[in-house]
């Protein structure tokens, strides 16, 4: 079932929001050449916690961390480790925080050093890709035309969009109804309506969409090992413009 937040959830999703968002900021200012990733994790507990939230991802369906950091062929669903990363590396780092039992949800991928000209284009396409599935989350719209630019955008420079891993509702849940698919023709599905909050989360990849998960039965890769990059807001329909819940500086 699809819920439509009232003013004072909305209020505390803003205050989720506002915590990801300043999170973020602070993990991309240290990622660096020859941090370990496990360091990356404990700095987002760590500043999490300082902000009067809770980890959201931290034991969410077993998973055993803070943040979810995915290096370069890894999609989502990243471990944070002893890996130190390296000149040129890409990493996708995704993080959830809670305050007052609601939840805030946001991704970025972040260059790390001198990357490629060819990994810079997949970091900038797949945000924008972001946004363009933002400017069509207006009340009246269908939840596929969020889907539908997203994929628009994303192919129109040659890449993928994987199918096997998806957005979604978002509120007193880290998890609601709907999903959000990155594909599909538009003028599908649910009517957008105001007070409904959605992470819209593209996963491009620089190769093929397909998809594996590794031995620890948490990590997504591509399956011919290829790029992919990650970005994610979380977002409330209104009766305007989309109001992005997860930027620094959002109302």
């Amino acid at each position: 079932m699809i819920t439509c937040k009232s003013d004072k959830e909305l209020a505390y999703m803003r205050d989720a929001g506002k915590v990801v968002a300043r999170t973020l900021v602070e993990l991309k200012n240290a990622v660096k050449v020859n941090v370990p990733t496990c360091e990356l994790d404990q700095l987002a507990e760590d500043f999490i916690i300082k902000s009067g939230a809770r980890p959201a991802f931290k034991g969410l369906y077993g998973f055993p961390y803070s943040i979810c950091a995915s290096v370069n062929e890894e999609v989502v669903h990243g471990f944070p480790s002893l890996r130190k990363l390296k000149n040129g590396d890409i990493i996708s780092i995704d993080i959830g925080a809670e305050v007052n039992g609601y939840f805030g949800d946001s991704a970025i991928t972040v260059p790390v050093g001198d990357v490629s000209s060819e990994a810079m284009q997949l970091i900038r396409a797949t945000e924008e890709s972001l946004y363009k599935g933002i400017d069509r989350a207006k009340e009246g719209a269908r939840l596929s035309d969020i889907s539908n630019a997203v994929q628009t955008c994303a192919e129109g420079y040659g890449y993928s969009v994987v199918r096997d891993y998806v957005g979604h509702g978002i509120g007193s849940s880290p998890h609601e109804d709907p999903q959000v698919p990155n594909f599909g023709k538009p003028g599908r599905g649910p009517r957008l309506k105001a007070g409904m909050t959605l992470a819209i989360e593209p996963m491009i990849n620089m190769g093929t969409h397909e998809v594996r998960t590794l031995f620890n039965n948490w990590t997504v890769v591509t399956l011919d090992e290829k790029l992919s990059a990650h970005f994610e807001h979380t977002i409330a329909i209104t009766d305007d413009k989309p109001e992005i819940l997860t930027k620094v500086g959002s109302r």
